[in-house]
């Protein structure tokens, strides 16, 4: 008995050493480290040995942003900064925003989560840098009554559930540690505070001796400080712009090209001023103008921007020599074809906002600075890809915004002065032959440009009334095309092998639906492409025409006069059709001319605007279709959505998730999911955007399609469509016998790499 004593004495004793010993290394790491990452990363392995858990982190209150903490942590043979809000989202945050101490011995018990009532994560659980956290304890680092951080270690390896009694004791003598070690580092030398590049120093990411280097290579070269840092010295730009900020006080900023021209501030300035004094202004607000310099503190330039903008209320943040230099470039750019927007601007009178109604006059829609303005906003939408042009007056901030849509979203391009807002919108009326007189109800039109290399382009316009007696107009550019072959549409083996199936058929009906602006006319003229041979006739009926195809006799709608869809069906069906496109089934006569057409021995192809296939059966039985008749004619349909594409040069993988991955599962539907076999593993990759100049910093390049393709097969016929089942059924069906949803396509496009999730749910309902 007494032997068994005194071994358990001795290996007590040997534990207390080992604590002691540890605390002293760990204590020792710390008061040895020239800068905050060194503690974060020279100390960890130690706290990981000590406690004897499986992950440990030292976090860091931002000194600039004291609303973020930050730690660091090794990705490969990389160290990567990982940040978290002060806030009870989570742990670190809520130690750091709290100062109270957390110790949770099983995170799936709701008792011990609750004890924390003003904890708010998304879930019981919690899983940071890829350790799903079942015990943590996690205290404040805080010295002279300010919280500086936090600690936290997670889970006990082997067979301990939960943390000693002692252990807290122990982490809180290394948080005391901790607390004036982190102290010492955030106080700033006074002779370093000089320095735009202290931040740098404090870091580790350059030594006081190499700064002095690049002083003199600076100096001798002429090359920017800047630029010597970051080539030579491969020091990243995000923390150069961390220690300008941290030095001026003031938000760094990077050269963007999605930025909108801020028209109505460079009116009145000269490139060559600007590019001489360093400076350029970003955007105007209600509350203040945003002005980017390389020196926010300099009194003389602050006075002399002051004057030039009339307006004490500047906001200044700080940037690169070279990333204004780029904004002043891209704002003055020069096209050897036309002006630049701020030429154009200087040779229209009047621009002062305050007098819009006595200036409105003297800007009228036939000045030459006009004509040009608006073709410049048309020709740079076409250059960027856009689909629409929105010109949108602004009654509350007084100015006209431009805006773009591109790949589906809606960018701001560019802001003009208020008192342009009547002589724009009168010019875009005369050129789409609309009344300039009538500004009280909506008016639409077209106009027809040509562009050298490209050909003629349409714009179909509308005009619209808004509040304060103002008017809107946006305008859709049909550029004229060729049509894209089935193969290059990325769509799944099954879709693309039954689409051929049915598109070979010598009669039937195939229906592409989704809403306006899903590429239902761009899918529908590959099938035509596919079919289109010298042995067929085959007649369109389109408004607009805005592919065209060798072969296809296509003829342009006009329902003003009376020729609508109905009407040239009627006539195709007197002309010895093979295949009849027509644009879109609008109303019952059109879909009953089509089901009789389909019928009587033709193919016929068209458009619905429905959200799902099985949802299309569905709206045309409701509108009166014969469902023997339909049941008969209708060979599929074709649902789709456009999504945008992630860029091939910048986008980035990584590993989801397990939470993710469920959630991704669950919408799927778990039953369907198993058949694609993709299970979780460390190894599994998802996508997300990143940005890069090819992308315009956006991260997306293009688009593509997500479809859904419904086939009558005899089990839908007999069983959906001739009873009329609901909308559910015919969808289960359809599943059962290999249709996947639009969701469900997008998902394994999103893990093929071509787009992300939450593009995805942005157009996608879940996949049941």
């Amino acid at each position: 008995m007494s032997s068994m004593q005194s071994n358990s004495e001795i290996s007590d004793l040997q534990e207390i050493l080992r604590l002691q010993q540890g605390l002293q290394d760990i204590t020792d790491c710390i008061n040895a480290a020239q800068n905050v990452k060194q503690i974060i990363l020279d100390s960890r392995p130690l706290i990981l040995k000590l406690f004897n858990v499986e992950a440990a982190h030292i976090y860091v209150v931002n000194s600039k942003n004291k609303t973020e903490i930050y730690t660091y942590v090794l990705a490969g043979d990389q160290v990567k900064e990982r940040k978290t809000e002060v806030s009870n989202q989570t742990i670190p945050g809520y130690v750091a925003n709290t100062g109270r101490m957390i110790n949770i011995s099983d995170f799936s018990n709701n008792l011990q989560i609750n004890k924390y009532s003003d904890l708010l994560l998304d879930s019981n659980t919690d899983s940071r840098f890829g350790v799903q956290v079942k015990h943590i304890l996690a205290m404040p680092v805080v010295y002279g009554g300010e919280v500086l951080g936090a600690i936290e270690v997670i889970n006990k390896k082997g067979k301990e559930e939960q943390f000693s009694d002692d252990e807290p004791v122990l982490l809180q003598e290394i948080v005391d540690v901790l607390g004036v070690a982190l102290y010492n580092q955030q106080r700033v030398d006074p002779r370093a505070k000089k320095s735009k590049f202290s931040y740098l120093v404090s870091n580790g990411l350059i030594t006081e001796e190499q700064l002095n280097l690049v002083k003199e290579e600076s100096r001798a070269s002429g090359d920017s400080f800047e630029n010597i840092l970051m080539n030579k010295y491969n020091v990243p730009k995000t923390e150069i712009g961390q220690s300008l900020e941290y030095f001026y006080q003031s938000r760094f900023i990077s050269f963007d090209p999605n930025t909108p021209i801020p028209g109505d501030l460079l009116k009145n300035l000269r490139k060559d001023y600007l590019q001489r004094e360093i400076w350029v202004p970003l955007e105007k607000s209600d509350k203040n103008v945003h002005v980017i310099i390389d020196d926010p503190q300099n009194i003389i330039k602050r006075d002399a921007i002051e004057n030039l903008l009339k307006s004490k209320s500047i906001k200044y943040d700080v940037a690169l020599k070279e990333d204004i230099l780029k904004y002043i470039d891209f704002f003055f750019r020069e096209n050897v074809e036309e002006a630049t927007f701020t030429d154009l601007l200087g040779k229209l009178e009047g621009g002062d906002s305050s007098q819009e109604d006595e200036d409105e006059e003297s800007v009228r829609d036939s000045d030459s600075a006009i004509i040009q303005l608006v073709n410049k906003i048309i020709n740079d939408a076409f250059i960027r890809r856009a689909s629409d042009i929105h010109i949108e007056p602004d009654v509350i901030d007084k100015n006209v915004l431009v805006r773009y849509r591109i790949d589906g979203d809606c960018v701001l391009y560019q802001t003009l002065p208020y008192s342009y807002r009547a002589a724009i919108i009168s010019r875009i009326k005369i050129m789409s032959n609309l009344d300039i007189t009538v500004k009280r109800i909506p008016q639409d039109g077209k106009i027809k440009l040509k562009k050298p290399g490209i050909g003629e382009i349409e714009l179909r316009v509308v005009t619209i009334p808004t509040q304060g007696e103002v008017e809107d107009v946006v305008m859709r550019i049909l550029a004229k095309g060729d049509s894209l072959p089935l193969e290059a549409m990325r769509i799944t083996p099954r879709n693309y092998r039954e689409l051929l199936k049915i598109c070979e058929r010598p009669y039937g009906m195939i229906l592409c639906v989704g809403p306006t602006g899903s590429g239902k006319t761009t899918t529908l003229h590959a099938v035509l492409k596919h079919i289109n041979t010298p042995d067929r006739k085959i007649w369109t009926a389109e408004d607009p025409v805005e592919i065209t195809q060798r072969g296809l006799r296509q003829v342009q709608v006009h329902s003003k006069i009376g020729f609508d869809f109905a009407a040239a069906m009627r006539a195709f069906l007197r002309a010895d059709p093979d295949v009849i496109m027509v644009g879109e089934m609008r109303d019952l006569e059109t879909a009953k001319i089509g089901v009789e057409a389909s019928l009587t021995g033709h193919l016929v192809l068209s458009t619905l605007h429905t959200n799902s296939a099985p949802e299309t059966i569905s709206r045309l039985l409701d509108m009166g279709i014969d469902p023997l008749n339909f049941a008969d004619s209708l060979l599929g349909v074709l649902a789709q959505r456009l999504v945008r594409t992630l860029c091939e040069k910048c986008k980035e993988g990584y590993n989801p998730t397990q939470e993710e991955y469920d959630q991704i599962v669950e919408s799927y539907g778990r039953e369907y999911w198993l058949q694609q076999k993709i299970s979780y593993s460390k190894n599994l990759k998802l996508y997300r955007p990143k940005g890069c100049d090819a992308c315009d910093r956006t991260g997306y390049r293009g688009r593509i399609g997500l479809h859904e393709l419904l086939i009558n097969t005899d089990e839908i016929r007999k069983r959906s469509i001739e009873r009329h089942e609901s909308i559910d059924v015919i969808r289960k069906i359809a599943m059962e016998e290999g249709m996947l949803t639009l969701y469900q396509d997008g998902v394994l496009k999103a893990f093929q790499g071509l787009t992300d999730i939450k593009q995805v749910h942005r157009v996608c309902t879940s996949g049941r």
